[in-house]
């Protein structure tokens, strides 16, 4: 188990849940970071007493300077801020913020050959060769908070050194559409579209799972975690979310790791790694289960999945670029400024239009980024 932690992104749903769990398990929290929710950051602070918290907003933190006045809690702002809390306190860093902003913080955690326990996804989609061959060069352990990734993880770790991999089986429950044709979800309202019927997340991830970028972006993200190619991993609709995700070995056995859906299982599992803590969740009741059904993945009316799957084969920019745009689409539709299928519609235009091959650079990557938010704020119809 880890001696302290540090939770970027602790307002968040992983973040909220990482610090339950490291309560429950008497973890110290010697930082955390939000952006403008200066309440629950105080509470946070007051209840866990960090030497350090991180408001990437100015004004929030000018607020939250305020609120703490009466403590000797340092109080901070921006990138300067964000990198200092995950380079500066804990034995291990809980990468819970949401987008790209996660790769800066990331690199310099890696950088103190920190524990990464990895739940911003964007990180591995923008810059995932880069950052793998960092963590390797330094010595620094990134293991996976996502349920997904937690589950092959796991099941990898099972086999020892000796993996004998033939393909990933990336489960995912369809999202709360499934089933649906495209034509059907041009009215989803963002109420409709964070109502995903298994997990508890927030908001900009449950968009991602209904469109199925999530899963899009999952893809990616294991081929950097795992070292395979796209053609090593399978996505496999799985409505109950039982079975997390599985692995299939070269002679022909495959291995699942099984559980209810709930985000605190991974979570402990990334804090205690390679041991076991005892938790409060049940296991699953499989009488009480019946049955768990199987079936491959509608990409005519899921395109964004199919667009990632082909941004992860393409390489280049075109993953930075499918992250970022997604991130700029995904916050004008929770604003009701785009529809729910021009999501895909704004993606797809900024990858063809901006996404380059070949090999990337940090600096390559960032303007990437930059250019494809431009590009779909610029193109609002």
């Amino acid at each position: 188990m880890v001696s302290s932690l540090s939770v970027l992104g602790s307002t968040g749903s992983v973040g909220t849940q990482t610090l339950d769990v490291a309560a429950r398990l008497g973890i110290p929290v010697k930082a955390i970071s939000g952006n403008k929710n200066t309440k629950l950051l105080a509470e946070q602070a007051r209840r866990f007493h960090p030497d350090f918290v991180c408001a990437y907003d100015e004004a929030a933190a000018d607020t939250l300077k305020t609120m703490l006045a009466d403590t000797d809690i340092r109080v901070g702002s921006g990138m300067s801020a964000l990198v200092d809390c995950a380079a500066g306190y804990g034995e291990c860093v809980v990468t819970a913020v949401s987008g790209s902003v996660g790769l800066t913080p990331t690199l310099a955690a890696i950088d103190e050959k920190k524990r990464i326990a990895l739940a911003n996804k964007e990180t591995l989609v923008c810059a995932g060769s880069l950052v793998m061959a960092r963590a390797k060069e330094k010595g620094a352990e990134i293991v996976p908070v996502d349920s997904e990734h937690s589950a092959i993880f796991q099941c990898l770790e099972a086999q020892g050194e000796a993996r004998a991999l033939r393909k990933i089986l990336l489960t995912g429950s369809g999202g709360p559409f499934r089933g649906k044709k495209r034509a059907e979800l041009a009215s989803v309202t963002p109420a409709q579209a964070v109502a995903h019927p298994n997990w508890n997340m927030g908001a900009k991830i449950s968009v991602d799972s209904a469109t199925l970028m999530n899963k899009g972006l999952e893809f990616i993200e294991a081929m950097h975690l795992f070292s395979v190619t796209p053609d090593d991993i399978q996505v496999i609709i799985h409505p109950e979310s039982v079975i997390h995700s599985m692995v299939e070995f070269t002679d022909g056995c495959v291995l699942a790791q099984l559980g209810i859906p709930d985000m605190r299982l991974p979570i402990q599992y990334a804090l205690t790694y390679p041991s076991r803590a005892s938790a409060p969740a049940p296991g699953p009741d499989f009488t009480q289960i019946g049955s768990l059904t199987f079936f491959d993945p509608d990409l005519t009316n899921t395109p964004c999945l199919a667009l990632a799957m082909d941004c992860a084969r393409r390489g280049g920019t075109a993953p930075a670029v499918l992250s970022a745009a997604n991130e700029e689409a995904v916050a004008l539709f929770l604003r009701e400024k785009l529809g729910f299928n021009q999501i895909y519609d704004s993606v797809a235009a900024a990858v063809s239009a901006l996404a380059e091959d070949g090999a990337v650079t940090l600096e390559g990557l960032r303007a990437a980024d930059a250019a494809a938010r431009a590009h779909v704020k610029e193109h609002i119809s």
